[in-house]
């Protein structure tokens, strides 16, 4: 079933891009071409995390993936995910294959979702240019929300997923 949402994006994706195409030329191959530029600059990150991954997978086992950040690890796993994505600098686009694999191992949804949450709203290593921008409180108030929000939002899709 999933492989079938799949191919109607695949198939609407196509019909758009023919009747961009048809609608103006010029404008839809300089769109394909930046689309080419940025899919060739997040190549060799996507492809040095998924080797990151790989070896994370080959090293550990489900068991220990489950006992770090499965289910049964509840709350500790939950920091420790929400740690690792607020600290993490990789791109979104990057994150859900891992969080698939993660997931397929033993992680638990919980931790992947606070993971992904504070991934993509935390930015611990961006800190202080956030800071030199929007002022030290304003950085440090936002971040602090943020994070806070991430398990929240883990917790509605436990309770909805569940």
């Amino acid at each position: 079933m999933n492989y079938v949402f799949t191919y109607c994006l695949y198939i609407l994706t196509t019909i758009l891009l023919i009747l961009s195409y048809r609608k103006n030329k010029k404008k839809t191959i300089l769109a394909l071409k930046k689309a080419w530029k940025i899919f060739l600059s997040v190549l060799p990150q996507f492809l040095a995390i998924l080797f990151l991954v790989g070896l994370l997978l080959a090293f550990s086992d489900s068991e220990t993936i489950q006992r770090v950040i499965g289910t049964e690890a509840g709350i500790k796993g939950m920091i420790i995910s929400s740690i690792v994505g607020a600290i993490s600098l990789i791109p979104v686009l990057v994150a859900f294959p891992i969080s698939s694999e993660l997931l397929k191992n033993g992680a638990g949804l919980m931790q992947i979702t606070v993971f992904i949450c504070t991934l993509t709203t935390v930015g611990l290593v961006t800190l202080p240019l956030e800071s030199k921008f929007l002022g030290k409180k304003v950085a440090l108030l936002r971040n602090g929300l943020f994070f806070l929000f991430a398990f929240f939002v883990a917790f509605i899709v436990g309770v909805v997923l569940s």
